[in-house]
């Protein structure tokens, strides 16, 4: 499943956290899958694109990160899986 995951920075801790992921990545636990992301142009906040079949994954991901930003977890599917959807269903 994919998921759009919202990292809202906390108290302009976005400064604290690149130095952190150069030295240490994404401390993501095995079974998730980063796959893109992106940052506000304000800073505030970053969109990461996370693959995963076991949500409980999340949990252990959040406790380590939790005194820099809250995490906003969303299940996403692609647009070309939704068109698919869409246009294929008999009430359309």
């Amino acid at each position: 499943m994919l998921f759009m995951v919202v990292e809202h920075f906390k108290d302009d801790k976005n400064k604290d956290i690149y130095p952190l992921l150069q030295k240490k990545s994404r401390i993501m636990p095995d079974g998730l899958k980063y796959l893109d992301s992106w940052i506000s142009a304000d800073f505030s906040r970053c969109f990461q694109l996370i693959e995963c079949d076991d949500t409980d994954l999340f949990q252990e991901w959040v406790s380590q990160w939790q005194d820099l930003f809250e995490l906003e977890i969303i299940p996403v599917v692609t647009s070309k899986n939704t068109i698919k959807i869409v246009t294929t269903s008999p009430s359309h």
